[in-house]
């Protein structure tokens, strides 16, 4: 501290943000909620009469320990999700969230054995889901006829490869699914011999659970109908894509691996301007949140932008403007809002920035998007900029993101 400058408030923040917490954290997200935490509470304003870090959470100004012991005393013994800056729907979750896991505890210690009561058996449950499973499984896809589309397409475009591969993967699942049912099924009759990965079908399946074979080489599901219906969808739009062209629109969330998708997207923008000087180390992502919602959509977007239009993201933490396109606070109760489509399209950074982009007013959060409803840096996708009238930095303290999944 200086006696004429006063505290060095940037070197505190820094210290708090950077170093002694912010060098333990390893998640960039979190890191940067840490430092907007430093940022919003530590500065001159902190020695004001009015500051408080929440309504009756304020410094309290005692000269002895005792004083400071009375204070704490008199906080409330459970905080509310708004003293950290979130909104108050956040209370919710916490409580779903922790009567799911109380739940989920509760079928895990159930036992296992076939009931002796009257009623269907666990075996007969699962005989009929595995019947049922199998008659609306997609048909698998034949190789020849996969490889002679994408040649018609165009076998070497960044986005045909991408295709390929997310069929690939596709694929597997199918095939994993239809030969899990079918020996399942085969072992019920006592035709074969009940392994331990059939066992561990059958035990899931009949608690509407994702079996540990299938999940291995899939995706997170809430249960196993969620996860069911998402693989039709998902092969719904490959199909498609493969045998009626390329979509005008795309469900990011129906893809393996969105980030890949995204790369593609960049490289075919790239080769489209190569002859201004583009090099992909120096495209990035941008992006404009459209007013169309999923069935306004009537054509692909401009070509002399490119890039590709998303949707099937809900925005967590906050609500969405239709009208004027910025984020808003959530209505009460209401937990996830869907996101209008979004044009993702690629720019240089060696090229000038669009005037008409720079609005008064209006600043940017940078919102990160996410597969799943569980927030880590191995379901985080790629970030979006959204609208806003009010600082960054509000939204931040929010947790606003985007998820591709709300369940």
């Amino acid at each position: 501290m200086d006696v004429k400058r006063g505290v060095n408030w940037s070197c505190l923040r820094y210290m708090l943000g950077e170093v002694q917490y912010g060098g333990r954290v390893t998640d960039d997200r979190d890191k940067h909620l840490l430092n907007t935490f430093a940022t919003v509470w530590f500065s001159e304003s902190m020695f004001g009469d009015h500051f408080c870090f929440y309504k009756g959470y304020a410094i309290p100004k005692g000269k002895s320990l005792q004083d400071y012991l009375q204070h704490i005393d008199t906080l409330p013994l459970v905080d509310s999700p708004e003293v950290f800056g979130l909104h108050p729907n956040a209370d919710i979750t916490y409580q779903t969230n922790m009567a799911n896991e109380t739940l989920s505890t509760i079928v895990n210690i159930q036992p296992k054995d076939s009931g002796s009561g009257g009623g269907e058996t666990r075996e007969a449950t699962v005989l009929r889901l595995a019947d049922e499973m199998l008659e609306k499984l997609p048909p698998d896809y034949i190789p020849h006829e996969v490889k002679a589309r994408l040649q018609k397409m165009g076998l070497f475009q960044p986005m045909n490869i991408f295709l390929r591969q997310e069929i690939d993967r596709m694929q597997r699942i199918i095939g994993r699914v239809r030969s899990t049912l079918t020996d399942l099924k085969l072992a019920i009759d006592g035709t074969i011999i009940m392994s331990e990965d059939l066992r561990d079908a059958l035990d899931n399946m009949y608690d509407a659970r994702i079996p540990k074979l299938w999940h291995k080489i899939s995706w997170d599901s809430a249960t196993l109908g969620f996860w069911f219906t998402e693989l039709l969808e998902r092969n719904q739009q490959f199909h498609t894509w493969l045998f009626n062209g390329r979509p005008n629109q795309f469900w990011l969330t129906g893809f393996f691996n969105p980030q890949g998708f995204l790369t593609a997207m960049r490289q075919e923008t790239t080769r489209m301007n190569l002859s201004k000087g583009w090099a992909l180390d120096t495209v990035i992502l941008h992006n404009d949140v459209t007013r169309m919602m999923r069935e306004d959509v009537i054509g692909p977007p401009p070509a002399d932008i490119g890039g590709v239009y998303i949707y099937g993201l809900f925005l967590d933490g906050a609500g969405w403007d239709r009208r004027n396109a910025k984020l808003t606070e959530s209505s009460p109760k209401v937990l996830f809002t869907s996101l209008p489509v979004v044009h993702v399209y690629a720019i240089s950074t060696s090229s000038p920035p669009d005037p008409k982009r720079q609005q008064q007013g209006i600043s940017l959060y940078t919102c990160p998007v996410y597969k799943k409803p569980r927030r880590t840096d191995l379901t985080y996708i790629f970030s979006l900029f959204l609208r806003t009238s009010q600082v960054p930095e509000h939204w931040t303290l929010r947790g606003v993101a985007l998820l591709c999944d709300s369940k």
